[in-house]
């Protein structure tokens, strides 16, 4: 890559060509939780570079809208959540969830002077634990998402959240990194309860330690594949699926929750990484919710009122350099998210691409930076970018063994709601 191609694709704000790709997308803005029940206090939500104010009115409907009132500029933020609106608190005017302004206190009703104030507005909606807004333009609005783990029963799925310092790309090259877990995260996947390999898929892993990497294209994005030896005449497949924009869905082991992240820019220098584990099947058990709480697997410890990780960048990551030294962590940070968000953020907020010399492991990453540039093209041009489409959203992450013969990209395993699901180490 260079320079200006690491520019096209790391920037999100408005007017830029990947932030016109990202407008085309649901995207997830806020945990349902964070707006719990009506008249609740309103949030900032920063997102593609747009700051904005999310709220719950008294009748429950969503709003997200501009952040700052039209009169003088005052962020409403401090504004007063109270029947059916969001007043401002300087001047006391007055917004529905649309943006539409429905009071002037200082204005006679009968000019009608508030119904010419209207602040920029999206749609926001709640599905699957996750309030989604769509930036984009009104008429090619998309179908509302339909992401296995967003259509499962509540009890099924555990969501968290946590932000990061820097650039999205680079936190979401992270989750479709395979190669990296062979150092970064050695000696941590056994200790955890929601990683753990089963003992088919250990011994599968451990016949064939040098896998083939075979990124392929899929109609919503790519299945980045990891292949080894199996006998009799067989492949021991391990497929990640990436979804546009800014989706991957990853497989379990022994039965495990199956796993997805969302990686949306907060600006060009922040990330939220929505992480989420479900199974398709059963609810979760309460030992699993525990370990997830606790931050084990995919999931961050939180610093108490925000959505910062304890170990962060300026405590260096609690570090520990002895247990580094013993062999108990490969990289001296506990924890999977945590040594995630170590590596990714040491690279500065934007990584300088162009420096980089990539080897054969990274062919998933040089075909998703690929995916996204030509999704830039296809919407200069008018076109629809690939995932667009919820039918795209319908597949599933999977481990299988499979005849040598077999044709990964048609396998029934990689299709929600097929008769082919079933997972190696996976006890439905």
């Amino acid at each position: 890559m260079n320079v200006e191609q690491n520019a096209l694709l790391t920037q999100t704000g408005p007017g830029t060509p990947m932030g016109d790709v990202f407008r085309r997308y649901w995207l997830p803005a806020l945990l349902a939780s964070e707006l719990p029940e009506p008249d609740c206090a309103p949030l900032r939500v920063t997102l593609l570079s747009e700051r904005m104010i999310a709220f719950r009115d008294s009748e429950g409907k969503l709003g997200l809208m501009d952040e700052f009132c039209a009169h003088r500029g005052v962020s409403l933020w401090f504004g007063r959540n109270e029947e059916s609106g969001l007043r401002c608190p300087y001047h006391g005017w007055k917004y529905d969830t649309t943006g539409q302004c429905v009071d002037v206190p200082s204005e006679p009703v009968e000019s009608g002077y508030c119904k010419k104030i209207k602040l920029k507005s999206y749609p926001l909606v709640e599905l699957g634990g996750i309030l989604w807004t769509y930036m984009g333009p009104p008429e090619l609005q998309p179908a509302l998402p339909m992401f296995e783990w967003a259509t499962v029963p509540d009890a099924q799925r555990h969501i968290s959240k946590r932000i990061q310092e820097c650039n999205y790309l680079q936190s979401m090259e992270g989750g479709l990194d395979s190669f990296h877990s062979t150092f970064l995260h050695r000696m941590s996947v056994g200790d955890d309860p929601l990683l753990k390999r089963d003992a088919v898929s250990a011994a599968l892993l451990k016949a064939d330690p040098h896998p083939v990497f075979v990124p392929l294209e899929s109609p919503g994005g790519l299945y980045i594949a990891t292949r080894r030896n199996a006998e009799p005449a067989s492949y021991y497949w391990r497929v990640t699926q990436w979804i546009m924009p800014c989706f991957n869905l990853f497989p379990p082991y022994e039965g495990n929750p199956f796993g997805a992240h969302a990686w949306v820019p907060i600006d060009d220098e922040h990330v939220t990484t929505f992480s989420i584990d479900y199974h398709p099947d059963r609810a979760l058990h309460d030992a699993e919710i525990t370990a997830m709480e606790a931050g084990k697997g995919i999931h961050s410890l939180l610093t108490p009122g925000s959505f910062l990780p304890v170990a962060n960048k300026r405590n260096d990551y609690l570090i520990d350099r002895q247990a580094q030294r013993e062999r108990k962590t490969f990289c001296g940070v506990m924890g999977i998210a945590e040594q995630d968000a170590a590596v990714q953020e040491s690279m500065g907020a934007i990584e300088d691409r162009s420096k980089e010399n990539l080897v054969g492991t990274d062919n998933g990453i040089i075909m998703t930076r690929q995916r996204l540039l030509r999704a830039v093209k296809a919407v200069q041009a008018g076109n629809a970018p690939p995932g667009v489409d919820a039918a795209t959203q319908r597949v599933r992450a999977f481990a299988a063994v499979m005849p040598r013969d077999a044709d990964l990209a048609t396998a029934p395993e990689m299709q929600v709601g097929s008769a082919g699901t079933k997972q190696v180490g996976h006890q439905s």
